[in-house]
């Protein structure tokens, strides 16, 4: 797995009045490297046969689907990962869970010890942000771009920033950085998520 581009991030509110699946083949399409399938509701049996359409959209494209928070989830349907929140289970017992190849990610905010606690435990990337304001967590911490060079200079695993991140302040956080950006508004609460997630895309190849 090549960690290095956009990590698309679904949200249910933005997709709740779109075809979710047609949404994500969008992106797929424009080149996104990764997919996290984030959810807050209770899962039914339609969103299930949903999460396997999106997975099998995911291979066809070779890209990753991660599941957040939900190792469970995750196993049942053969994902490639999960991601794990600060307060989430337990990064070693998910990887006893889904084995040596499940992707493993952690969310770590805005805290370098935390991202090192994570590599010694066995991630596969870490998350810092959010950088700028977030529709999706307003709430969440904040956190500043110079994480991102401390992160670089002390850890070896791929470094992921979110929030708030769209085309015009993405390539800041590459450039500190970031090997991934994460993106939930900037690609799917657009009216055209193809063209949007093209020019995110594009940011790495500046």
């Amino acid at each position: 797995m090549n960690f290095r581009g956009i990590y698309a991030i679904t949200d249910d509110t933005l997709l709740a009045n779109r075809n979710i699946t047609a949404s994500i083949e969008s992106a797929l399409q424009a080149g996104i490297s990764m997919l996290q399938y984030r959810t807050k509701s209770e899962l039914n049996g339609l969103q299930l046969e949903q999460i396997c359409q999106i997975l099998d959209l995911c291979r066809q494209h070779s890209v990753p689907l991660i599941i957040n928070d939900d190792v469970t989830l995750c196993k049942a349907i053969g994902a490639q990962g999960v991601h794990l929140g600060d307060e989430d289970e337990n990064l070693r017992a998910a990887r006893i869970t889904l084995g040596a190849e499940a992707i493993i990610g952690v969310t770590c905010h805005d805290s370098l010890q935390a991202a090192v606690a994570a590599e010694k435990a066995g991630a596969d990337y870490v998350a810092f942000g959010r950088f700028h304001s977030s529709k999706t967590k307003p709430e969440a911490t904040s956190a500043n771009v110079d994480i991102l060079r401390e992160a670089q200079a002390t850890l070896s695993l791929p470094i992921v920033a979110i929030g708030g991140i769209n085309v015009e302040n993405g390539a800041a956080l590459i450039e500190a950085g970031a090997d991934m950006l994460a993106v939930i508004h900037a690609i799917f609460g657009t009216n055209e998520i193809s063209a949007s997630t093209q020019r995110l895309v594009d940011l790495f190849e500046a």
